[in-house]
């Protein structure tokens, strides 16, 4: 779960970053999207940290964050073949002059966001093996009537 807040973390500063003119990028909007919708991320491992330090159970809350984490899932995977797409555009410029890191930090994104993916999809398996599956047939079982 930490080294995927660090990944996310190096990912929305490194979504800001411009590959062809090697600037940040703060006022375009699109550059907003992906630090938008990782706060579901950061969410989700917030909601499982919290459900494996108290020993709790899923519950239909957790399920529909992780239904929207399987939406990002796809986000993340469109984030790979766009990087992919930009680096395979190198040698579509030879006329241009291209700056020096425009392979290294596209190379180090794609390679964040391929952990990025790998990550998450562990996340989904270390819930399921921590928390629990859900299974919201016996739902009346595991509730507390005190509260």
């Amino acid at each position: 779960m930490l080294l995927s807040i660090g990944v996310l973390l190096v990912l929305i500063v490194l979504n800001f970053y411009g590959l062809y003119s090697n600037k940040f990028y703060l006022l375009k909007p699109d550059n907003y999207i992906f630090p938008l919708l990782s706060i579901v991320h950061f969410v989700f491992l917030y909601v499982m940290w919290f459900k494996i330090n108290e020993d709790e159970l899923t519950d239909p809350k957790m399920r529909n964050l992780e239904y929207a984490m399987y939406a990002l899932v796809l986000v993340y995977i469109f984030k790979i073949f766009d990087t992919a797409f930009i680096l395979s555009t190198y040698n579509d410029f030879e006329n241009h002059i291209m700056p020096g890191t425009f392979m290294p930090i596209g190379l180090l994104m794609i390679l964040l966001q391929a952990a990025l993916l790998f990550l998450t999809l562990i996340t989904f398996i270390h819930r399921k093996e921590e928390i629990g599956a859900y299974n919201f047939d016996s739902i009346n079982e595991n509730i507390d009537s005190w509260y």
